[in-house]
Formats: C-alpha cells, sequence, structure tokens
C-alpha cells in the first residue's frame, strides 16, 4: 500500500474518475489539491501536528466505510417539503423509513413551499405501519408507528420574510427542543425542503448551534427560501452545514443506469409488490395530475451520507457524496435593476435595493416577478424597495416589477447567473470554519452538476441496498417464502 507524506495526508481527497484516494488542491502545492479539513489557524496547526504524529499513513481504500450501517447510530432529524413542490420526497420518505433501524429518528417536520402538510408524512407511516410487523421479522430496532406519529410536526408553511424569520412554530421549537437533550452526540439535520424552520430555531435559541449538523439540499429548495438562508448565512456563519446545490443530482443523474437500475426501471423492478411501501413507491405516487414512478429521491443523499461514510469528515467518500470547504457565499447587490451585462454565480443572492423615486404611496408594495416566482418587496426605511432572488439554473434571467410605486412599475430587468469558478475552491471562506459546498472539479461533474459522480459512483451499491431494505416488506406464504 501506498504510504503519504504528512502534507499529502492531511489533504486527502477521493477521486471517484480514478477510484483513488488522492491529495486535495488546497494542498500547500497547489498543483496537488483541493480539501483540507479546515483552514481555520487552529485546523492547519490541528492538521500538522496530526501528520506529524502519524508521519507517513496508508491510503484509505476506494469505498466508502463506517456510516450508521457499520453500527454507528446518529441522530435525526428530517425537515422535508413533502406533497409541496416535488414527488420525490415521498420516494425519500420510503427510504428513510426502510432504514430506520439504524438510525435514531426524532423529528419528522413538514416545512414546505407550497400545500404539502405534515398529513402527508402519515401518510406513508400509515403505509409503514402496513408492513411493520414484517419489518419487525428482520430487527426488533424498527421504531413502532405511533413512536414516528408522535414525532411528526408541522413547520413554516409560509416562506420567510425580508428579516429570515417569522415566528416560533411546532417543528421549529421541536428542533430546539431535541438539540437541548441531554445527548453527547450531535444532532443531524436534514434539510429537504423549506430551510425557515432551521433559521426560526437558531434564532430563537443560538445555544442550540454548537450541536446542529445539516445537510442541506440547496438549489431549487434555496430558490424558494432566499431569506431564510441569506439569514443562517450572515447571522450564523459558525453553522456546521453542507450545502449542495447540484452534488445531490448524482443520485438519479449518471452512474450505473443499465437494467434494473435504471431510473425508469427499477421501481417496477425491485419496489412492486414489496408490501405497502414498495406499491406505493412503485405505483401509488402522484403529482400535477399523473402517477410517478421514476426513481429520483433527489433528498436522499442526506439520509446515505449518515449510512455509508464519515459524517464528520464532509471531503471523504460516501454515499452522500463528498464536498469542498466553502468559499465566501455569492452574494450581490444592487441600488439599480440590472442588465444582462451583471453577473452573479449559480444559487447564490441577488439583492435588489431599488430607490422608491418620486410619487412613492405612503404604503408601497411591489413584487419581482421572475420565471414562476413572485417575489414580495420590503420597503426599507432608506426608501428602497428591496427583493431577494436565488437562481438555481446558469442562464439569464429576466424579471419585471409590478406594484403601486409608478418609478418602478412595469420597469424590467435581467442578471446573468454564471456556474461558479474552480479556484473558488481555493480560497474557503476563513469565517464559515464548517460550512461546505459542491466540489467544482471537472472531472466530478455530471453534465452541469458540480460534484454529483462523488454521488453516482456508489449507485449500484446504494441502490441493491435499498432494493435488499424493500425485499423485507414482500409478503410470504404460509411457509415463510415470499409470495
Amino acid at each position: 500500500m501506498k504510504k503519504l507524506s504528512v502534507l499529502d495526508a492531511i489533504f486527502l481527497r477521493w477521486n471517484p474518475a480514478s477510484g483513488r484516494v488522492v491529495p486535495g488542491a488546497h494542498s500547500p502545492n497547489p498543483s496537488r489539491g483541493r480539501v483540507p479539513p479546515s483552514q481555520s489557524t487552529f485546523g492547519n496547526a490541528l492538521a500538522i501536528f496530526v501528520g506529524a504524529a502519524l508521519w507517513l499513513v496508508p491510503v484509505p481504500a476506494a469505498h466508502a466505510d463506517g456510516g450508521a450501517l457499520a453500527g454507528h447510530r446518529h441522530r435525526v432529524i428530517v425537515s422535508t417539503d413533502i406533497g409541496g413542490t416535488d414527488f420525490d420526497d415521498f420516494q425519500s420518505m420510503v427510504h428513510l423509513l426502510l432504514y430506520a433501524d439504524v438510525l435514531d429518528i426524532e423529528g419528522l417536520i413538514s416545512s414546505p413551499y407550497g400545500a404539502g402538510r405534515k398529513e402527508h408524512i402519515l401518510q406513508v407511516i400509515d403505509l409503514y405501519a402496513r408492513d411493520y410487523p414484517r419489518l419487525r421479522t428482520h430487527t426488533d430496532r424498527y421504531p413502532p408507528p405511533d413512536a414516528l406519529r408522535a414525532i411528526t410536526k408541522q413547520g413554516e408553511t409560509e416562506t420567510a420574510p425580508y428579516a429570515g424569520v417569522r415566528r416560533a412554530t411546532e417543528g421549529s421549537d421541536w428542533i430546539v427542543r431535541c438539540a437541548r437533550r441531554d445527548d453527547p452526540r450531535p444532532l443531524h439535520v436534514l434539510v429537504w425542503g423549506g430551510i425557515e424552520d432551521l433559521a426560526q430555531a437558531l434564532h430563537d435559541a443560538p445555544d442550540i448551534l454548537p450541536k446542529l449538523r445539516v445537510y442541506y439540499i440547496g438549489g431549487p429548495n434555496k430558490k424558494w427560501s432566499p431569506d431564510a438562508y441569506h439569514y443562517l448565512a450572515t447571522h450564523h456563519p459558525a453553522l456546521w452545514l453542507i450545502e449542495s446545490n447540484s452534488t445531490y443530482y448524482g443520485w438519479f443523474v449518471g452512474g450505473n443506469q443499465a437494467g434494473d437500475l435504471g431510473a425508469e426501471n427499477f421501481a417496477e423492478a425491485h419496489a412492486a409488490g414489496r408490501g405497502a411501501l414498495g406499491e406505493f413507491f412503485a405505483h401509488g405516487i402522484s403529482f400535477e395530475g399523473r402517477k410517478r414512478s421514476a426513481l429520483k429521491m433527489g433528498d436522499t443523499p442526506t439520509v446515505a451520507w449518515l449510512l455509508r461514510g464519515d459524517p464528520a469528515m464532509p471531503f471523504q467518500p460516501g454515499w452522500g457524496g463528498s464536498y469542498v470547504r466553502a468559499w465566501a457565499r455569492p452574494y450581490a447587490l444592487f441600488d439599480r435593476l440590472t442588465t444582462a451585462a451583471d453577473r452573479i454565480e449559480h444559487c447564490g443572492i441577488l439583492e435588489l435595493a431599488l430607490p422608491l423615486g418620486e410619487g412613492a404611496p405612503a404604503q408601497p408594495e411591489a413584487r419581482m416577478v421572475i420565471e414562476n416566482q413572485s417575489l414580495v418587496g420590503h420597503a426599507d426605511a432608506a426608501g428602497a424597495i428591496r427583493f431577494r432572488f436565488c437562481p438555481k439554473e446558469a442562464k439569464i434571467y429576466r424579471y419585471t416589477i409590478r406594484g403601486n410605486v409608478p418609478a418602478l412599475e412595469g420597469r424590467t430587468g435581467e442578471i446573468t447567473v454564471v456556474p461558479p469558478s474552480l479556484t473558488n475552491a481555493l480560497q474557503p471562506d476563513p469565517t464559515r470554519p464548517n460550512w461546505w459546498t459542491d466540489d467544482p472539479t471537472p472531472d466530478l461533474i455530471e453534465g452541469p452538476h458540480r460534484g454529483a459522480r462523488t454521488i453516482n459512483a456508489w449507485r449500484e451499491g446504494f441502490l441493491r441496498d435499498f432494493a435488499a431494505r424493500l425485499e423485507r416488506c414482500r409478503p410470504t406464504g404460509p411457509d415463510g417464502k415470499p409470495r
């Protein structure tokens, strides 16, 4: 087994293209890599100390070890927009419950943008209840259905206002309550939808921050929660958070799509006929008036991150992907209408602070209409109305201002959204020592999705494992054999 130098050992990363662990680009030699455990003074000092103590270390095998499937029990809260803007949260909830025996699930929170409510979580728990007797034949660690119902809470149902927080909810209060429990383990908060309840919990109880480990499926979810996200980024930069804006695509894009593992084939091959949960996964999910059976599960990397890999080390390989230290979170403020010559990074926060001008009413109201969003403006004390927008794609966006402000009514603008630069990953933000994001390295990109190959490289492994879990629900005959 090859030996690494001290400096190489400190700056390891995994390259799925080569199937090897290699030095990362934040290495002191810029040509060699990428991802250190920390760029803080303390982190560097600690890394050097550990490296000096070890001097030479073996390269780890290029596979994901550890995690809940290896016996490590993690505390988990899931915040989901199930029933809201997409169908795949139903698929991810089925997956989560089939792995409930290896996780300590402490909360299931409905935090939607749109029509989703906690009743949609309870709907899947009802299916779990029907399969529960068969699941218990495999292990008694599966929680009773009533225990899951008791920890299902309703979170915020509206997007946050400009301040980023609105009011405490049953969901945000539950996050606080769980985080304050006398348990030495961190509390993993897996955010599949709106991030409003997490923002509210930290606003109301900032003391819980050191206890939290957050994995946030950003991208389109961030699009609907720009103000809550901006609140977290500006008021709680020390938060431990993985911001996955594109890596999560690796769960359903690329990788081994052959035969029964194909997105269009998996449900019929491995879910149909496998109890109530399997049948629901294969034939029971409807969205926007039609059945949805193609495998997506875009939120499941948050759970897979706990199942296989080391959640304390996001830069190392695991089923939930691998990440780099976040650079300064992209943000651009303009006091004018923008043009296509103006730029912002993909999934950054664009803020407009537009002067109200002459003839503005005493109660100014305006909206920024951009694609399928109508963003409510905030009138500030300085005579401007403010909007925040988070673009989920790299392209040119066009918008129109509508409202009762004569100087702005009907005015239009554009903004060009660009992918993050590779060099960004060489400049981790020292004010966010525990904030992680998508690795922009070219060999880890799947189509336009940065970092996606750090997930889809494991596709066969995690889907075969999920298929085996679905088999636990299959009805058996009098002879005990599957029907």
